[in-house]
């Protein structure tokens, strides 16, 4: 699958799910990544911490691949690049404030001399890749320096626009307007590749103005009660929100949380938090009369090792008591709906008021609904429309606006189609297979290899352990069969049936140890079975003499 005079379209992942960006463009032999980026651990894949696109179908054409473009420093467009980004050895390009994010992960990660990290200074700075001219195109988003893709090609301009939003009232940045988008439009756009995350929204996203106004009414409201705001790290612009609500009602901030350090650091390097104020720690904010103090912590997600959930299992150097109010300023991710239930139980248990998004307007999306996709679509005209970020259900949602919009192709594609933009119509040329990867401990493994799915499958049905001694003893184990009292009584008949397997063995197959091995499991399985309703792992060990 070598790009002729061409132009082709590939997404390892982000598209068919919401996390794991990787797109591949292709064009006359050559191909240029935008976005590396990784999802966190799921149920799905016990004892896992992240998980990953494979990238097997470019790491087999490493030698035509150009460089790799990062539209935004959210994790799931840059969060693979410790992890790959060296093995590719290609050059790496983002604007200041992602780059500055990207080196302190190849330093923590000991690979800041062997990836080149090139830094694109200008709002709108381009740059050459082969047959590819980038142009940087800055958009509203929840994070510094959002950006989308102009890329000039041999067979026209796409325009892929990473993570965005229209924010009339934006407190970071200054996004690309309305105009200078109508004449990116005027002059001719081949293919949108558009974020589908927001799209059964009916309604804009809202602006960060609007949220100021109501995280600041919030807490006037609660005046003479300690507050705390919890919302997402990277959010740059409510991060400026809370110092300037902070600010208005006469609060101390104290920030309870290294990813929050971490970013306020990052952004104030970066000149976009100049006027934070200054914070105070952990105990001078215990001090201070509760009517004085906002305090601004991570954990809104319910992660366990997060300051909100520390605080509210009252192991945190932070306390709240009865009446002490916390504002939830983030969006509920699907999938965190209970671990978010655990924590606001906790928190319910010991009297302290909490307010969400649905109560007050404290939070506002980084993604675009309906009227902003529809805004774009009248701004850009483009021949072609290919949405992306989102699970199938959003992708063939925002297809079928776009028609009505009078887009004239839209091409709904999934992780793995290589799509033809041009010459001709957009098509599905070919499929290829796009694993995923997770990291299990240090170490990197594909999700459905034997050691994850052979975990998946203890955490579901339980292991049983048969031990067969050279003197023809039976000895078993079992761990996680739902037997509780009749654990004993399993064993012993589980034992004699395994035993009575073995002594129905007759001549050479009594001394044949794959005959004796799988008389053995499927005896002492079925046992569990009738015991349990489980099929569980069942393991033989065979000692010698």
């Amino acid at each position: 699958m070598q790009p002729e005079d061409e132009l082709l379209f590939l997404a390892l992942g982000g598209s068919g799910e919401i996390g794991m960006n990787v797109n591949l463009y292709g064009c006359r032999g050559k191909w240029l990544m935008v976005d590396l980026g990784m999802s966190f651990g799921s149920n799905e894949y016990p004892g896992t911490e992240l998980m990953f696109a494979d990238p097997e179908f470019i790491e087999e054409r490493v030698d035509d691949l150009l460089g790799i473009v990062l539209t935004h420093a959210h994790e799931d467009h840059i969060g693979a690049i410790p992890y790959f980004a060296a093995d590719f050895g290609v050059p790496l390009y983002a604007t200041p404030f992602t780059a500055d994010l990207i080196r302190r992960k190849l330093d923590e990660a000991g690979l800041t001399r062997e990836v080149e990290l090139n830094v694109i200074e200008d709002d709108h700075g381009s740059f050459e890749l082969g047959p590819f001219t980038i142009t940087y195109i800055p958009l509203a988003h929840s994070i510094a320096e959002g950006n989308a893709l102009l890329i000039d090609t041999p067979h026209g301009r796409v325009f892929h626009t990473g993570d965005w939003k229209l924010d009339d009232e934006p407190q970071i940045g200054s996004p690309t307007t309305e105009n200078e988008l109508a004449e990116i439009g005027d002059e001719g756009v081949l293919a949108l590749v558009c974020d589908s995350t927001n799209v059964f929204n009916p309604v804009p996203s809202g602006s960060e103005g609007a949220v100021y106004r109501g995280l600041l009414e919030e807490v006037q409201r609660h005046a003479g009660k300690r507050v705390l705001v919890t919302t997402f790290a990277s959010n740059v612009a409510r991060l400026k929100t809370l110092g300037a609500v902070a600010d208005h009602t006469n609060r101390r901030l104290c920030v309870a949380g290294r990813s929050l350090d971490r970013m306020i650091e990052v952004s104030k390097a970066n000149g976009y938090l100049d006027d934070f104020p200054q914070t105070v720690d952990f105990d001078s904010a215990m001090r201070l009369p509760r009517g004085e103090i906002m305090i601004v912590a991570t954990g809104g997600q319910g992660e366990p090792r997060a300051a909100l959930s520390r605080i509210a299992e009252k192991n945190h150097p932070l306390d709240l008591e009865e009446g002490d109010v916390i504002l939830f300023s983030s969006r509920q991710i699907p999938g965190n709906e209970l671990s978010i239930g655990r924590v606001q139980n906790m928190l319910a248990e010991r009297g302290i008021t909490m307010v969400t998004d649905r109560q007050s307007e404290i939070h506002v999306s980084g993604h675009p609904g309906r009227p902003e996709l529809e805004a774009l679509y009248g701004w850009l005209r483009p021949d072609i429309l290919v949405p992306v970020h989102g699970e199938m259900r959003h992708m063939t949602e925002q297809a079928r606006l776009g028609e009505a919009a009078g887009i004239g192709s839209t091409i709904v594609q999934k992780n793995g189609d290589i799509v033809r933009l041009a010459p001709g119509r957009p098509e599905v040329l070919a499929q290829i297979y796009t694993g995923r990867l997770v990291l299990d401990g240090d170490i990197i493994v594909p999700a459905d290899g034997e050691a994850v799915t052979a975990r998946r499958r203890l955490s579901r049905d339980g292991l049983v352990i048969v031990v067969l001694d050279a003197r023809g003893a039976v000895h078993i184990e079992s761990m996680g069969l739902p037997l509780d009292e009749d654990h004993d009584d399993f064993i012993a008949e589980a034992t004699e049936d395994v035993s009575a397997a073995l002594s129905k063995l007759k001549g050479a197959r009594r001394k044949d140890p794959e005959v004796v091995h799988e008389a053995a499991r499927l005896a002492a399985r079925r046992a569990a079975q009738r015991w349990s309703g489980k099929k569980p792992q069942t393991r033989i060990v065979m000692l010698d003499g």
